[in-house]
């Protein structure tokens, strides 16, 4: 089972991560990739991504397309691409299964293999060391980080996108399906960067305004040199506190860094932003992850 040790504890608490190399057997992942290779194969390129747009009005109407897309892609398995992949026609410059960025922001609920995951023994044993009561997961995402071209991720913490009252009630769990080395864009931490509250928030803008979220403070400037790489093995989960600064660099190595990533809230005595972009619907309430 996947429980963690007193150290294991007390080093997440005073780093805000934590690697457990060898979570997951290579078949797991090879079985997750199978999957999404099924999924990419079958894939309906969104609208806004395949129209010709030339007069400004058209132009808007693509970013709300786009907007519409993505906010309403919590409940959905919906694909978002990397910059410069299109044509001005809507046609695509690289094989598609080479233009994803990532896919989101339901295939734990939606797709049978990553429910499997998502829920599994190993996932509910971790989440129960951790002491949660009961945690409910709120997203998921298949990144991709295409060789050559797959985009850097901005220093950033997590509950910035996805904010409860009190803090401190969202988890990551990030899982490596193919070694994340430095070259091919690994994670980086600031060790205890978690304890000191979120220094912005993306929030809803009004119905139909473009582009849909907006801002509340600022991303500060952060020292470079605090951030720490952690190279993980294929297989490899990091635990990620919801508050812990974090990122990755490009990746224009010749081999991709794909991993599936979920977050999970202790729903007790926790509040929801209504704020947040993502939000529970009626089709799909945040499912419980102890089954």
């Amino acid at each position: 089972m996947a429980c963690l040790i007193p150290s294991q504890l007390q080093k997440f608490q005073e780093d805000g991560f934590l690697v457990l190399e060898g979570f997951l057997s290579a078949d797991e992942c090879e079985a997750m990739q199978r999957r999404i290779d099924e999924i990419v194969a079958k894939m309906d390129v969104p609208l806004h991504c395949r129209t010709e747009f030339s007069t400004q009005e058209e132009e808007q109407l693509r970013a709300q397309g786009s907007t519409d897309y993505f906010l309403s892609s919590g409940d959905k398995i919906r694909f978002f691409f990397e910059k410069g992949v299109f044509d001005k026609q809507g046609n695509f410059l690289v094989p598609p299964e080479k233009s994803i960025n990532k896919i989101g922001h339901a295939l734990h609920a939606l797709d049978p293999i990553f429910r499997c995951v998502t829920h599994s023994h190993k996932v509910q044993a971790l989440a129960r060391s951790l002491g949660l009561q009961m945690p409910v997961v709120v997203q998921s995402m298949y990144i991709f980080k295409q060789p050559h071209f797959g985009g850097e991720v901005a220093p950033h913490q997590d509950a910035s996108f996805l904010y409860t009252e009190p803090l401190g009630r969202v988890l990551g769990l990030w899982i490596a399906l193919e070694d994340a080395m430095l070259e091919n864009g690994c994670l980086w931490f600031i060790p205890g960067s978690h304890t000191g509250g979120v220094s912005r928030r993306m929030v809803r803008t009004p119905a139909g305004s473009v582009p849909g979220t907006s801002f509340l403070g600022s991303e500060p400037i952060r020292d470079n040199s605090l951030f720490v790489p952690t190279p993980v093995l294929r297989g490899a989960l990091v635990l990620i506190h919801g508050e812990v600064v974090h990122k990755s660099e490009q990746n224009l190595s010749d081999r991709s860094r794909q991993a599936y990533t979920f977050h999970l809230m202790e729903a007790a005595g926790t509040i929801w932003s209504p704020d947040n972009w993502l939000q529970p619907t009626p089709e799909l309430p945040f499912p419980p992850l102890y089954t």
